[in-house]
């Protein structure tokens, strides 16, 4: 099968989160000759999909998304967002890169490759990994395990590529959780400071302690962990009038050795040692994970190796993918396009590209289907 005319129509369907426009429909209609029974899952606004083949071990998974950011600017673009038209050999679209054109070539890879593969074959496709990720991926996979749907292994087919295709494979990921600081002080006249309490000062001295000393120097697969400043509010619109609060936002990208709950701890540790009135929100969109080397990564850079003809590296780079919530239940990692033009304007991947895609996904498959635990 020819991926391409697969993520064209995927592409012509206007499928910007939460809304489906009838990508699940294309999916299935593609799965069905292929021998895939499907469950449609839909929690609130969002269309979910689970398919899969055979019901042996062991269970190789596949996890993507069909729902896209806006197009922004058309002003930015020379194609048709929703149109998938192909100039010189580059398919355009929003979501070519990411990551429709990851959807329709493991379809086509599952395509090429004989029915009577050992084992199991499923996807889990969500219409939510670029919203707030609430009713897409994680509940899937709580629905996945009440009805003994887990698989043993999954592959992410997210853009991870970043100069040639198979050169970066994902086998973790930072977490991220966002802060929200409010220091209350005494309103008062800026002549009088001593009838007031000035919670500008006391806030600028808490950020000062939170990143005047690095968190960490980063571990054996992680980068360091960063905590960046990304508000700070007084809104006061006088000179001579210190304000009764002060707000700060954080943003905090985390490794390994950390958690959510510790460096909460920490951030609360600071506050007291400030002695001010605050209040403190926190929301944690990820967790860091890690799936350790071993026969489950090793298989997937042997078949990279063979299809691509790449050494790729190992990386836990990046933002936050559904890979978080998949981390919970069984091995992950992520492997994909190379992800130049994902959420740009005139988004789009060159055709061979994606046919090569397809080629690797299926050295992959047929590389995990025939081992009988990765774990």
């Amino acid at each position: 099968m020819d991926p391409l005319p697969l993520l064209q129509n995927l592409i012509r369907c206007p499928s910007v989160t939460p809304a489906d426009a009838g990508a699940m429909a294309v999916l299935e209609a593609a799965l069905e000759p292929l021998g895939f029974t499907f469950t449609r899952l839909r929690f609130g606004e969002i269309e979910n999909l689970f398919a899969r083949r055979g019901s042996e071990g062991p269970h190789l998974c596949f996890a993507g998304h069909t729902d896209v950011v806006p197009p922004g600017d058309l002003g930015g673009w020379t194609a048709d967002p929703f149109g998938a038209d192909v100039r010189d050999g580059v398919v355009y679209g929003r979501g070519a890169t990411d990551m429709k054109g990851g959807v329709a070539a493991w379809i086509a890879a599952i395509a090429s490759l004989p029915r009577d593969l050992p084992g199991s074959l499923s996807l889990l496709i969500t219409g939510d990994e670029e919203g707030p990720a609430t009713d897409g991926t994680v509940k899937v996979l709580e629905w996945m395990q009440a009805n003994g749907q887990i698989p043993d292994m999954c592959v992410v087919g997210e853009p991870t590529s970043k100069a040639v295709l198979g050169d970066t494979i994902k086998i973790g990921r930072r977490g991220s959780m966002n802060v929200a600081i409010a220091i209350h002080g005494v309103q008062g006249h800026t002549a009088y400071p001593q009838r007031a309490d000035n919670p500008i000062h006391r806030l600028v001295r808490v950020l000062h302690t939170l990143t005047a000393t690095p968190l960490d120097q980063g571990s054996e697969w992680f980068e360091a962990t960063t905590l960046q400043v990304s508000s700070f509010d007084v809104g006061n619109p006088a000179t001579n009038v210190i304000p009764p609060v002060a707000r700060a936002r954080l943003n905090i990208r985390f490794n390994d050795l950390h958690s959510s709950v510790s460096l909460t701890r920490h951030i609360r540790d600071v506050l007291e040692e400030e002695g001010a009135r605050y209040e403190l929100d926190v929301s944690c969109s990820g967790e860091s994970f890690l799936t350790q080397p071993g026969a489950f990564v090793a298989a997937l850079q042997a078949a990279t190796r063979q299809a691509a003809g790449v050494e790729p590296k190992l990386d836990t780079g990046g933002g936050t993918s559904d890979a978080r919530f998949i981390a919970r239940y069984c091995p992950v990692a992520e492997l994909g396009a190379v992800g130049a033009t994902m959420h740009k304007s005139d988004e789009s991947t060159p055709v061979e590209e994606l046919r090569a895609l397809s080629r690797l996904y299926a050295a992959v498959i047929a590389a995990l289907l025939p081992a009988r635990a990765f774990a």
